[in-house]
């Protein structure tokens, strides 16, 4: 069976970086959120909607939202509690067409 590759509705985060303070880029370990990681905390965090109601928006199922916010939030507590930087991966696969709808 092929497995078929569902294209989502996702921000361009154009490969922005965090990191801590004082501490070069070169001597940190990254944590690297996905487009789909960032378009989910965006939507869920930010603007405090249901995993439901972004899933819907993002064109995917409740538990692939609920999986990526899962992961997503892991990473950034991860950064941030182990002085790591975060990168925003921008992924040339995915429809660029697509716009964010709020």
């Amino acid at each position: 069976m092929v497995q078929r590759k569902i294209k989502r509705c996702c921000i361009d985060v154009n490969e922005h970086v965090f990191k801590p303070v004082a501490i070069p880029f070169k001597e940190l370990e990254t944590q690297l959120l996905t487009k789909e990681e960032v378009t989910v905390l965006y939507y869920a965090d930010y603007f405090g909607l249901k995993q439901v109601e972004a899933a819907k928006k993002m064109g995917i199922s409740q538990s692939s939202c609920s999986r990526d916010l899962r992961i997503a939030r892991k990473k950034i507590a991860t950064a941030l509690f182990e002085n790591q930087a975060i990168k925003f991966d921008s992924e040339p696969e995915l429809d660029k067409k697509k716009e964010v709808i709020l």
